[in-house]
């Protein structure tokens, strides 16, 4: 009664509103603490893992630099070039192997920039050299005792497989048959026919290329024209004279700059360097399409 008519009824149900109002600031202002806390261990937790993850990419990083470097460092252990006899004797050991079902991976790589994963798998760190080696018969066993990598003059189709042998064919190594040999360079013609590795005809002549420009006759631009057009009309009588013998199977070889014009009809292209006559020039460009290149990595 008192209270009511000195009017502190009403002051001390103020009083107890401010108290609640406290109560409540006080429960928000303790709740923003532990939100700013949990803001805090957050961010400390972010900002370990992004020095976590900085460190995994400069330690993997310095691990490709090192494996780079060990790549370019890294050496075939044997280079050979086989021909006649002794590429025999290679291909005869690679024959005669026999091991267990899936003991021989054999592959044919044929682009160093698209080395199948199988070959990977199969040469593990050493698959960098089989690349170097591509377009190649790559050959490894499953208890690493073997490893050999081939050039091969007539390459198939890409492959690659595990068997209990190693899978080859003579005749991407070896002249076989019945089959014709063309080399075309922009001065020159040669050809040859052959049953297996002896020739039994053989068809050669040379271009007479106009050889430089003359000082006081017509310009450069006029002598490098009429160059082209007598290296052109000498290609078209190579291509006439490879008609007339009209072969079942036909190696192209010579310079890159004038082989290609053959690639639709020859079974096999490749540039090699033949020097001296038709005929002298045709031996030596044989030899060359017929030697293999041996690398063990």
């Amino acid at each position: 009664m008192l209270d009511r008519v000195l009017g502190r009824a009403s002051l001390k149900a103020r009083i107890d509103e401010l108290e609640e109002e406290k109560r409540h600031l006080q429960r928000q202002l303790d709740a923003e603490a532990e939100r700013r806390a949990e803001a805090s261990t957050e961010r400390q937790r972010a900002e370990e893992e992004v020095n976590r993850l900085e460190d995994r990419i400069t330690e993997l990083e310095d691990r490709v630099e090192r494996l780079q470097a060990d790549a370019e460092d890294r050496a075939f252990r044997v280079e050979e070039q086989l021909r006649g006899e002794r590429l025999g004797e290679v291909l005869d050991r690679l024959e005669s192997l026999e091991t267990e079902r899936e003991g021989v991976f054999t592959a044919y790589v044929a682009d160093e920039h698209d080395l199948p994963e199988a070959v990977r798998e199969a040469f593990g760190e050493r698959a960098d050299l089989v690349a170097r080696a591509a377009p190649c018969l790559a050959v490894t066993d499953d208890g690493g005792l073997l490893s050999a990598c081939l050039s091969v003059p007539v390459p198939p189709e890409p492959f690659a497989s595990w068997d209990d042998h190693v899978e080859l064919d003579r005749s991407w190594f070896e002249p076989t048959g019945n089959h014709t040999v063309a080399l075309v360079r922009s001065d020159l013609f040669a050809l040859g026919e052959y049953d297996g590795p002896e020739r039994t005809a053989f068809h050669g002549f040379d271009a007479h290329l106009k050889s430089q420009h003359s000082k006081g006759g017509f310009s450069q631009s006029r002598f490098e024209r009429l160059r082209d057009q007598q290296i052109e009309s000498h290609v078209e009588r190579c291509r006439a004279a490879i008609e007339e013998v009209d072969p079942e199977t036909l190696y192209v070889v010579g310079e890159g700059s004038v082989i290609h014009e053959f690639a639709d009809t020859a079974d096999v292209t490749r540039a090699v360097d033949a020097t001296g006559d038709p005929e002298e020039a045709l031996a030596d460009a044989v030899r060359s399409l017929w030697t293999v290149r041996l690398r063990v990595p």
